[in-house]
């Protein structure tokens, strides 16, 4: 039997809750609903059997009728982007035209009771497949549990050149008040909905490069915040070099918002994961020791935490916020303890695999894209959350299914099988097929073991071919 590891938190960290019985290394244990905002649980379901049998017309009558999607809704999504080049235009420099991709539906998905159906915006295959899959599973044992810290970001001012750096650092920490109120003066309106500039940090490095480091802490709410953060650490910049004598450079957010991390949970009976040949305590050990080798291999851990983000990005796509920020962070928060490893930790305990995910999670439901892009929109009253927290806690969720399906494929029959199968989708459509011989020429491709364009061509040739002796 495989147990727990140790759950490493930085010091600022809220640590993750764990059960009333700890394991000896204190695992983290699922945490109770009670850990996590109260969220009603609505009428409708993110359980559609047979949607992906459907094809885009009937999926769009069931997001019609579960989600109350409008007629001039369910056109942005069919019209392929409804961002129109004039409107890019403004978004961008130098811009050339619009780029579409595809829109799936993560489902399934139960989060603290509560379900969702999730918007993904992602090309590569099985992604969407295999999330909808393991959040299937993990529903069948009660589904994710799920808890956000605060909205608080960090705003970095870099202070080169102070004459006396010991000095400086306690000025500026006897002055946190003065500093907290200039923050504030910036962004009156923050403050007034409950957020606004909390309390500073201050670092002195030494050699080989000498700065002071002023660290400001900021609710931003139910925005992501980097535009308001940006503007407070200018803000107070001029106060910050009347203190300590030394000349202001950097003024920026911090992408590493590891005191905004959101954290999910799974625990589900193993004899849930059996299927496909695989017993469940033989998939269970499967997924542990797939996890450990990310755990002590930065190699592994690379390719494994990109797995987890799949799904992440996806969805940060898909609601208008900054993937790239909560990509950032979440590698950079994975090599917090000075070595790059897992995101995820997965072990076994009393007949079941218990799975577990902590990042920071850097994302709003006000502001950015959401009023500029109309796609995005529409994608977030089907997700309908009504926090950036809930965002947040939905997101976490998406990385650690996303992560038990990869191992479990990984562990069992091997990556490839399941992905190869949708990629001849993808194969048959570039060279050529369209319609129902999309899935046609895909069969025989997987059929014959080849998932190649030349094939895919041949095989669309003889058919084009054949109709022409009959024709």
């Amino acid at each position: 039997m495989t147990q727990a590891p140790e759950f490493q938190s930085p010091p600022t960290q809220k640590a993750a809750p764990t059960s009333d019985v700890a394991s000896p290394e204190q695992t983290p244990s699922t945490p109770s609903t009670k850990d996590a905002p109260a969220m009603e649980t609505p009428a409708r379901s993110s359980r559609i059997p047979g949607f992906y049998r459907l094809d885009v017309d009937d999926r769009h009558r069931e997001l019609e009728e579960r989600f109350g999607l409008a007629a001039d809704e369910l056109a942005i999504l069919k019209d392929g982007s409804r961002l129109d080049v004039g409107r890019a235009d403004k978004m961008v420099e130098n811009c050339v035209g619009v780029f579409g991709l595809p829109i799936g539906l993560g489902l399934n998905f139960q989060v603290n009771g509560r379900d969702y159906a999730v918007p993904m915006v992602v090309e590569e295959p099985s992604v969407v497949a295999a999330v909808s899959n393991m959040a299937r599973t993990v529903r069948k044992a009660g589904g994710f549990t799920a808890e956000a810290d605060d909205s608080l970001m960090i705003g970095q001012v870099q202070i080169l050149g102070a004459p006396d750096p010991v000095a400086a650092v306690e000025t500026l920490r006897a002055s946190e008040q003065r500093i907290l109120e200039q923050a504030d003066a910036v962004h009156p309106n923050m403050k007034r909905r409950g957020g606004g500039a909390r309390s500073i940090e201050v670092r002195a490095f030494e050699e080989p490069y000498p700065m002071i480091v002023l660290h400001l802490l900021v609710d931003c709410g139910e925005a992501m915040g980097a535009n308001a953060i940006n503007a407070m650490a200018e803000g107070v910049a001029p106060l910050v070099e009347e203190l300590t004598g030394g000349r202001v450079n950097l003024r920026i957010l911090s992408n590493l918002a590891d005191r905004r991390c959101a954290r999910a949970f799974c625990k589900i009976p193993e004899m849930h994961l059996a299927g496909n040949g695989f017993g469940g305590e033989e998939v269970a050990e499967g997924i542990v020791q797939a996890y450990r080798f990310a755990a002590v291999d930065p190699y592994r851990a690379a390719t494994h935490n990109k797995g987890v983000m799949n799904g992440i990005d996806a969805v940060a796509i898909a609601t208008g916020n900054d993937w790239r920020g909560v990509e950032a962070g979440a590698h950079a928060f994975a090599a917090r303890g000075g070595r790059y490893t897992s995101l995820t930790k997965w072990w076994r305990e009393d007949g079941c695999l218990h799975g577990s995910i902590e990042l920071p999670m850097a994302v709003g439901v006000v502001g950015g894209s959401t009023n500029v892009h109309p796609t995005i929109r529409v994608m977030r009253k089907i997700l309908d959350v009504g926090s950036a927290a809930e965002l947040g806690m939905v997101m976490a969720a998406v990385g650690l299914a996303q992560n038990m399906g990869a191992l479990r494929a990984l562990a069992t029959e091997g990556i490839q099988r399941g992905h190869m199968s949708l990629h001849a989708r993808s194969v048959a459509l570039a060279a050529g097929a369209e319609g129902a011989l999309v899935d046609e020429i895909a069969g025989e491709l997987i059929a014959a073991g080849k998932v190649k364009l030349d094939l895919a061509k041949e095989l669309i040739a003889a058919r084009e071919a054949a109709a022409r002796k009959v024709g």
